[in-house]
C-alpha cells in the first residue's frame, strides 16, 4: 500500500516540474480546436449570393428548433432565404443542420468565443452568419 502511495506522489511531482504545465495562458495564448469541434455557424456564399436553396431541411432537424428560415424565388426563378435566423441561445451545437444540408449551404467553424452582454446579440441573422 506504501508502495502504491509514492508511485501516485512521484506521477504528481512530475507533472509540478517546470515545462509540464497544462495550463494555458488563455487571453494572451489561445488553443487551435480540433477540426471536428463545432463552434459558430457560418452560411457559405456562392458567387452571387449565399448557396443555400431553403430547402427547410435544418429547421426540421435541428432538435432546438433554433433555426428560422423564410423562402423567396428571384427573378430567375431560384429559391433562396429571405430570412436565415439562428438562435444561438437555444442551439445546443449538434451540427445536424450541417449533416441534412444538401447543398453544403452551412457550416461550423472553429470560433468558440461567443460571449456578450445583450440578448439580442446572440440572434444570428443571414447577414451576420455570411460574414
Amino acid at each position: 500500500m506504501f508502495k502504491e502511495f509514492i508511485k501516485g506522489l512521484s506521477i504528481t511531482f512530475k507533472h509540478l516540474l517546470p515545462g509540464n504545465s497544462t495550463t494555458v495562458q488563455y487571453p494572451k495564448q489561445k488553443l487551435q480546436p480540433s477540426d471536428r469541434f463545432r463552434g459558430l455557424h457560418r452560411l457559405v456564399p456562392a458567387h452571387d449570393r449565399e448557396k443555400c436553396v431553403a430547402c427547410y431541411l435544418c429547421p426540421t432537424v435541428c432538435p432546438a428548433k433554433c433555426i428560422t428560415v423564410e423562402s423567396a424565388e428571384n427573378e430567375k426563378g431560384e429559391k433562396y432565404p429571405k430570412v436565415y435566423q439562428i438562435d444561438l441561445l437555444r442551439c445546443i451545437f449538434c451540427g445536424y443542420c450541417v449533416e441534412a444540408c444538401p447543398v453544403e449551404a452551412i457550416e461550423m467553424t472553429g470560433e468558440y468565443e461567443l460571449a456578450n452582454y445583450k440578448r439580442e446579440n446572440f440572434t444570428f441573422t443571414k447577414e451576420r452568419l455570411l460574414k
